[in-house]
């Protein structure tokens, strides 16, 4: 079946996670049924631009999310790259099909004031300094969980105050570090160092020594933001986020705020402009004599 050849691709091939792999099958046999039922059409070979356009005002229809939509078009528009490179068909069918609009979801972030709230416990306790340190990290610095938990302990330069982090597409980027960074950091690796006789070569240890899992790193996060915020989310990429954030706050450009995340695009960095934009408009309302 045809499906399922395309199914293959996108795993072997393409590597999509196995929950992308799912929801584009999903949305595939979907829009199948809705073919056979409207047009009496079972060859996705078959298919022209107008059945597609007529599936996308039907799932309107039903009220659902543009976001949503927006995923079953993909699913398609990558199923007929396939065929087009397959031979299969001679053009694709979802020329002129274009993504919903959708509306900008404003960054979660955690306040000041909360972040403030942190408590770390005994830094004398190894797991303890090292939870202290992790969160400290992803804070002050906004890396991602994955270039944590990818730290060595030459990627941190004391001398010149500042950390190498390996992003993504094998790009490097520095950020600075604070004296009280530094001072932490030093503290954490001699408590390390006298713990561990043999350990991972990672600056950053899970509590026996060995390298740290995302959802190991999720859960410490999880943790400590649990009693300080009522966000749903309390990931690590919220403190990304919220690095980001305080910076713009305190009045730092968006191309510096970019550098330091390791954005390739500044559009990408533009969403924490919106997202402080929406919080000037609710100080002005409640602020200003005539906000309302």
């Amino acid at each position: 079946m045809l499906i399922d050849q395309f199914i293959t691709y996108i795993e072997a091939e393409k590597r999509f996670s196995p929950l992308t792999v799912k929801a584009y099958r999903h949305d595939l046999e979907q829009f199948v049924g809705y073919l056979k039922d409207v047009y009496g059409i079972d060859d996705l070979t078959q298919v022209k631009t107008t059945e597609v356009k007529s599936y996308v005002v039907h799932l309107k229809g039903k009220g659902i999310e543009n976001r949503s939509i927006n995923r079953k078009i993909s699913a398609l528009r990558t199923f007929y790259r396939y065929c087009l490179r397959e031979g299969l068909v001679e053009k694709t069918p979802m020329t002129g099909i274009k993504a919903l609009k959708q509306p900008k979801a404003l960054v979660k972030f955690v306040t000041e004031t909360d972040i403030n709230k942190v408590s770390y416990g005994d830094d004398a306790d190894f797991a303890k300094l090292r939870d202290h340190l992790l969160f400290e990290l992803l804070y002050q610095t906004g890396m991602r969980q994955a270039e944590l938990r990818g730290l060595r302990d030459a990627d941190i330069d004391k001398m010149g105050m500042e950390v190498k982090i390996h992003g993504k597409r094998n790009k490097d980027r520095l950020v600075p570090l604070s004296l009280q960074m530094v001072q932490l950091i030093t503290k954490y690796q001699t408590l390390r160092d006298a713990t561990f006789e043999a350990k991972a070569d990672r600056l950053l240890l899970n509590d026996r020594g060995g390298e740290m899992t995302p959802t190991y790193v999720y859960n410490k996060v999880h943790r400590m933001l649990e009693g300080v915020t009522t966000l749903k989310q309390k990931s690590p990429h919220v403190l990304r986020h919220t690095f980001a954030t305080h910076l713009l706050d305190e009045g730092a450009s968006l191309v510096a705020i970019q550098k330091l995340l390791g954005h390739q695009d500044l559009a990408t960095t533009q969403v924490y402009a919106h997202n402080t934009i929406e919080q000037l408009k609710k100080i002005h309302k409640q602020a200003h004599p005539k906000g309302d």
